[in-house]
């Protein structure tokens, strides 16, 4: 447990860090803030940081660093005196798409933060189906419409494996719904297992599992695209990423789609707002930045909003721009 006067110490120097991108020495922590105490103290107090391991110093004769440790100490500071009071949404640019919606929230967090933002849909696999719809396109072809208690919706053009007139397809579509109302994806898997090792072939039951399968294929190739992202440049711009071997991992992770969902879908069901520094995120290839993030709601489901950026990030801004804009998004999906 830090006393005061360390923490300032501490404080002042991430603050510094963060504006400066070097290693910060007592001069100039004495020369640019008020710390109440003298050089000599500083000094001390700096030792004393580095040998508890909230400080680094990454040669003899530089200044010195923050750690994770380090800069976990100042965001709890930052959290614990953070407004629980509803803040002012984000006024978010005009969509007439969900996905144009997504693209340019991401967009706006980048500009806010200048960091990578990324925004991950609502899973349409966990939001309950409301109606299914099916249309006939052709004697052998149908589109196949899924729309969720959430407002989602999915639509896949079918190729049928017999022709089905249009008064069968109604048919086909008030079983569909029979079956599958308030049901979600894990709901509706074993439904579709039973009805396959029953259906007779050439049966109304045996294209009925054959239609669900295609709805199962189509949320699971929905989920996977439901990852957004933007500010690549925003996070080379920034000087740790001038290297090569700690710029390449992290780019690996953030155009390989499913790990970056990973990383994020950590932070579902957990709290609102979440900070992860360096080894915080549990990734090897990420200990060279911090992921904030928020959740946001739509409808029954729930999404995440983000930054990723150096550990030396502002905290303070991503913070305060990635609760804004969730709020935002929340609001904004609302009236959708």
């Amino acid at each position: 447990m830090l006393n005061d006067r360390r923490r300032r110490v501490l404080t002042a120097l991430i603050e510094e860090y963060i504006d400066s991108a070097v290693p910060v020495g007592s001069k100039t922590l004495v020369d640019r803030y008020e710390l109440g105490c003298s050089p000599a103290t500083v000094r001390n107090e700096l030792s004393i940081l580095e040998e508890t391991g909230y400080l680094v110093q990454p040669h003899v004769s530089a200044g010195r660093m923050p750690t994770d440790t380090g800069y976990r100490d100042f965001v709890d500071g930052i959290l614990e005196h953070l407004d629980t009071a509803e803040r002012e949404p984000a006024r978010l640019p005009e969509a007439a798409e969900i996905d144009e919606l997504m693209r340019e929230t991401s967009a706006l967090l980048t500009r806010l933060t200048s960091s990578l933002a990324v925004v991950l849909a609502p899973s349409i696999s966990l939001a309950r189906v409301k109606r299914v719809d099916l249309l006939s396109m052709a004697p052998r072809r149908a589109l196949f419409v899924v729309i969720t208690e959430s407002g989602q919706v999915l639509n896949r053009q079918l190729d049928l494996p017999e022709e089905v007139v249009p008064e069968r397809l109604a048919q086909l579509e008030r079983a569909l719904n029979a079956s599958l109302l308030g049901k979600r994806a894990d709901e509706i898997r074993p439904l579709h297992d039973a009805l396959r090792s029953t259906a007779v072939p050439g049966s109304d039951d045996a294209l009925v599992a054959t239609l669900i399968a295609e709805m199962l294929d189509a949320l699971e190739e929905a989920d996977r695209d439901r990852l957004y992202h933007v500010g690549v440049p925003a996070l080379l711009a920034q000087p740790e990423f001038h290297d090569a071997g700690l710029a390449r991992p992290v780019l690996e992770t953030v155009e390989d789609g499913l790990s970056l969902l990973g990383v994020l879908s950590e932070a579902l069901g957990g709290d609102r707002l979440s900070v992860r520094i360096g080894h915080e995120t549990g990734r090897a290839e990420l200990g060279s930045v911090s992921i904030v993030t928020s959740a946001y709601s739509y409808g029954s489901g729930e999404g995440i909003v983000g930054v990723v950026g150096p550990t030396r990030m502002d905290y303070g801004r991503a913070i305060g721009a990635v609760r804004a804009v969730a709020r935002g998004l929340s609001e904004t999906l609302a009236r959708e």
